[in-house]
């Protein structure tokens, strides 16, 4: 079975404008960096890419030219996608969490007066959004929020905590699920904002994860919302969020399946040209995990083309998004462990001294432990029965009307 994947004689004319356009602009700096590990001028060289990005339509190239998007096919769209991950940088190319999935759901929900106000901002890569989900006591299980926003006049005041949000830097917009129905009305009891990030009463303090992610809890102390910035209309919210979570599982571009483990496949080939490994492809045993390694990442970044492809074409779907992120996430723990093997246990003390092999082994580990975001392998396995109707028939909780 032949799964290489071909393209056009006008995908690869394309591909060439690309190529050449991003060697002219993309600042060295940016070649192959992390951004959760850069300072504040590399962030700044980020977004001025992604306002270069915007400019040409690029930076959301398959969205509707009329709010700033790009107006491209698929074939176009992916070829962006794909030279810019072979710069090492993603589409954005900053993080953007709450713009690629809240402008999806604002695209499908949005009245026209907030699709005009709300999008081109974002397509333009004039302002960065952060979703704001997760709070203490509400992860995977995200009808559970608690936070709040009550109606007063022509605005709402939004009041709780948000955990596990963003990175560093701040955002100019908070793409927001809250509660403004009664609590016992769960899954009918929810509603999504978009939120100016310069608001008063926006308190941001940072949080320091495994393997050196850094995210932020964000307080909010009756934060004053203008009713139209309500997407979807009041206590609807979970008919919204069936949008934005089809995007999280797997289906989002700015971060393709299977691109983590790939940048990890070209770092295991680094470490091993490093004699200080120890490591020798002529054992047959390296060889033949590295071939297991490769074959992994290749299927998940196959299951995330493939997933992209549908999901931008309109196709049909059912449990094609949370598979794909399922198998990402037991491919990354799995890795973990694979990369002990290969480098062997010592390398988790950077005896080394800096080599390149010792490094990924240690933020390989703590990084697996880490890998829930989206929900964990478990919910994976939910959404997948629930799409592919196995077990308890769906409710109207479960699925939007």
């Amino acid at each position: 079975m032949d799964f290489h994947v071909t393209y056009s004689e006008s995908q690869q004319r394309f591909r060439a404008e690309v190529a050449q356009w991003l060697a002219d602009v993309v600042p060295s700096e940016l070649l192959g960096s992390n951004e959760h590990f850069e300072n504040r001028d590399a962030y700044e060289l980020r977004r001025d890419l992604g306002r270069s990005l915007g400019a040409r339509g690029w930076l959301y190239p398959m969205a509707p030219p009329e709010y700033g998007g790009g107006g491209l096919d698929l074939d176009a769209a992916l070829v962006v996608a794909e030279e810019l991950r072979r710069l090492g940088l993603g589409l954005p190319p900053y993080y953007d969490s709450g713009g690629v999935l809240g402008s999806a759901s604002i695209l499908h929900w949005g009245t026209d007066e907030q699709k005009a106000e709300l999008l081109p901002p974002i397509y333009r890569g004039e302002q960065r959004t952060w979703q704001l989900l997760t709070e203490p006591s509400a992860g995977s299980d995200v009808a559970a929020v608690a936070t709040t926003a009550v109606r007063d006049g022509d605005d709402y005041l939004i009041s709780g905590q948000k955990s596990f949000i963003g990175s560093l830097h701040g955002a100019d917009a908070h793409w927001a699920l809250v509660r403004t129905g009664p609590a016992e009305d769960r899954h009918h009891n929810l509603s999504w904002f978009m939120i100016d990030g310069s608001s008063a009463g926006i308190t941001i303090t940072p949080q320091h994860l495994l393997g050196g992610i850094d995210k932020n809890t964000i307080f909010l102390d009756e934060v004053r919302v203008p009713a139209g910035r309500l997407v979807g209309g009041e206590n609807k919210g979970w008919q919204v969020a069936f949008t934005h979570l089809d995007h999280e599982h797997g289906l989002r571009s700015d971060r393709f399946l299977g691109q983590e483990l790939h940048r990890a496949w070209e770092r295991i080939v680094e470490g091993i040209a490093d004699p200080a490994s120890g490591v020798s492809t002529d054992d047959p045993v390296v060889v033949d995990l590295l071939a297991k390694i490769y074959v992994k990442k290749e299927t998940v970044r196959l299951l995330g083309k493939r997933n992209y492809w549908l999901a931008m074409e309109n196709r049909p779907r059912t449990y094609e998004g949370p598979q794909g992120y399922y198998l990402e996430k037991k491919t990354t723990q799995w890795l973990a462990s694979a990369l002990l093997e290969l480098f062997g246990g010592a390398a988790t003390a950077n005896v080394f001294a800096g080599d390149a092999g010792a490094a990924l082994v240690e933020q390989q580990a703590l990084g697996a432990m880490a890998m829930h975001g989206g929900g964990t392998g478990e919910i994976q396995k939910l959404i997948m029965s629930r799409a592919l109707r196995l077990g308890k028939p769906a409710t109207s909780a479960s699925a939007p009307e």
